[in-house]
């Protein structure tokens, strides 16, 4: 079986263009958490939220979702890397949302007035859970019945 020099080469250069590629879309995409300090939050819906969401304030990105596990009493604990110079006070609030009707899902923080911040491995108390589109509709749906 002899072998054709150009398909050879053809080849060589198919590899280096695939490998430039990942290469390109590696240092694109940047995967790696922010480093900073991470915290927790519980919630009983998570929406689609996965390891590498968005964690916003006020529509900025301030860190990423690092973490998601089933406790005992089957609720989600989601582990969630802010980054340094964010400081968080203690009654935050995080609910999980989405960038519109065909958007992607992110949790979304809202800051509280406490004098004292979320430190490293800390929990934030207040969540307020993913609704569907089909939740939203049945509770409008629905509410009308009650008489």
């Amino acid at each position: 079986m002899k072998k054709n020099p150009v398909e050879t080469i053809l080849g060589i250069f198919v590899l280096l263009v695939a490998a430039m590629f990942l290469f390109f879309s590696m240092k694109k995409i940047n995967i790696r958490p922010e480093p900073g300090y991470v915290v927790e939050a519980v919630f009983t819906q998570t929406g689609g939220v996965q390891s590498g969401s968005d964690v916003r304030i006020n529509g900025i990105k301030v860190g990423s979702v690092i973490g998601l596990d089933l406790t005992q009493d089957y609720t989600a604990k989601m582990l969630i890397s802010i980054r340094h110079g964010i400081s968080l006070p203690n009654d935050t609030v995080a609910s999980i949302t989405t960038d519109g009707l065909m958007g992607s899902t992110f949790v979304a923080l809202e800051p509280g007035k406490s004098e004292v911040n979320l430190k490293d491995g800390d929990r934030i108390k207040k969540t307020i859970d993913f609704k569907s589109l089909e939740t939203l509709i049945g509770e409008v749906i629905f509410s009308g019945d009650k008489k």
